[in-house]
């Protein structure tokens, strides 16, 4: 699997839940105080500066779409999405 262009494919990190005051277990996908989320990067396009195979990120959560290859579940996003590079 190769990305194209300026897209990358990532491995989003497991979602945490959190427990609010009310005792309701919320992932971070439902939580609005958190916009971004870690993942590892599979594999860049050869237009993208910056990220490397090896990176771990911080992108956009509402960023990018999903895709399944080989019973796993992938997500792509462009290199604009991505705010930070651990």
């Amino acid at each position: 699997m190769k990305a194209i262009g300026k897209h990358i494919v990532i491995d989003p990190l497991k979602e945490i839940s959190t427990t609010t005051k009310g005792g309701l277990l919320l992932a971070d996908s439902q939580r609005e105080d958190v916009r971004y989320r870690e993942a590892k990067v599979i594999t860049v396009g050869d237009e993208v500066k910056g990220v490397k195979k090896v990176n771990s990120i911080y992108y956009d959560k509402a960023a990018g779409f999903g895709i399944e290859l080989n019973k796993e579940r992938y997500k792509i996003i462009k290199e604009q999405d991505v705010v930070i590079i651990l």
